[in-house]
């Protein structure tokens, strides 16, 4: 059976306690993943039958599967003459591939065909098939707006490979291929004692992972639709979609008025997708490199970023930074600190706070 693990300096919710996500608890068609209390998500090893469904749905790749990297596959993918997905053949279950990775594989192939005839039988669709379905139609729907003519097919084939069990509940099935897994000595004797563990493990942030966190990564997943757009020709039109049917990626704005210029949106993100310059004077945004987290919203005190209505297919294929507010940089009038303002303010934020504790202890109001 496959092993998910964790990587603490990738999960979103590491970034910051005011972080809302919880994909992977929403996704697990066991309940093996909880977001509770503890910031990070507790997983219970043993419960977890190795979708890889939250691998694919979560926005910066926290997640992975011991036996089954979404990458290798794209690749291997890629070389096999034929074009068929199917989970009794090359995935855990088709929910392990992202919609970035599905648009990726249909427009380097043309054509690929999604095994759906397992799904009836199969445990863990109540979660998982209707997360292959949304998939399919987003990726159909940004590849009619890039004018690309590859085609996603969903079928029941049954596809069903030697020595494959027909019959039988999901975690069954798992166990059977991955007899060979085991044999090769990938899982370790530890690994499989934290598989037999029935209850929920707990995860920490350590030395390393904080190390980590401030490290700006784009994910594989966007790195590989990056490279499949290239290879492709412009749309005749820049088509603008629907940004509510856009998953992975988005566009933003910024409310001048409400911004603090408080630079928490730039430095929590994971990306990079928001920036500034050594000054701290503006924020900029690519929305190729974002992937919707929402860690920026989440950590916004004034709620002053917003997401746009709409998505500029444009962004595929000329990502292009915008500019999304600039401040003006000036000196404290009490401790000389340069300090990032969009208002007539004299004072840096620390200063300002000091002073009005200061006011408050002599009882001074602005009345007086």
């Amino acid at each position: 059976m496959s092993l998910i693990a964790l990587d603490a300096s990738k999960c979103v919710r590491s970034l910051s306690k005011e972080s809302e996500c919880n994909k992977c608890e929403i996704i697990c068609p066991t309940g093996a993943i909880v977001v509770g209390a503890n910031p990070l998500p507790s997983i219970n090893f043993s419960s977890c039958v190795g979708c890889g469904a939250c691998d694919a749905i979560c926005p910066n790749e926290a997640l992975s599967l011991d036996d089954f990297n979404p990458s290798n596959f794209f690749f291997d993918f890629l070389e096999d003459n034929e074009n068929l997905i199917s989970c009794r053949k090359n995935v855990p279950c088709i929910a392990a591939l992202s919609v970035e990775h599905i648009i990726s594989l249909a427009i380097l192939k043309k054509e690929i065909v999604l095994d759906m005839g397992h799904c009836d039988t199969c445990d863990i669709a109540h979660t998982c098939k209707p997360q292959i379905l949304k998939n399919c139609e987003e990726a159909s729907y940004l590849l009619e707006a890039m004018e690309d003519e590859a085609v996603i097919k969903l079928e029941d084939v049954g596809f069903l490979g030697k020595g494959e069990v027909k019959e039988g509940d999901r975690r069954e099935f798992l166990r059977s291929i991955n007899l060979t897994t085991i044999a090769k000595g990938k899982a370790s004797f530890e690994q499989e004692v934290k598989k037999a563990t029935d209850e929920l493990v707990e995860h920490t942030l350590g030395k390393t992972d904080i190390a980590l966190l401030k490290q700006k990564r784009i994910p594989q997943r966007r790195k590989l639709l990056f490279t499949a757009i290239k290879r492709v020709d412009k749309p005749s039109v820049f088509h603008i979609v629907d940004a509510s049917e856009v998953t992975f990626t988005s566009q933003k704005i910024m409310n001048e008025e409400t911004c603090t210029a408080c630079q928490m949106c730039y430095r929590l993100c994971p990306t990079g997708a928001l920036t500034s310059d050594i000054k701290n004077s503006k924020v900029d945004f690519d929305p190729f490199l974002c992937i919707k987290c929402s860690i920026c919203h989440d950590v916004c005190e004034p709620d002053a970023i917003k997401l746009s209505g709409s998505y500029n297919v444009k962004e595929f294929f000329e990502p292009e930074v915008q500019n999304l507010v600039s401040f003006n940089v000036r000196r404290c009038d009490e401790c000389n600190a340069v300090f990032s303002t969009n208002s007539s303010d004299k004072l840096c934020q620390r200063c300002k706070i000091e002073e009005e504790e200061a006011r408050a202890l002599w009882g001074i109001t602005d009345d007086m």
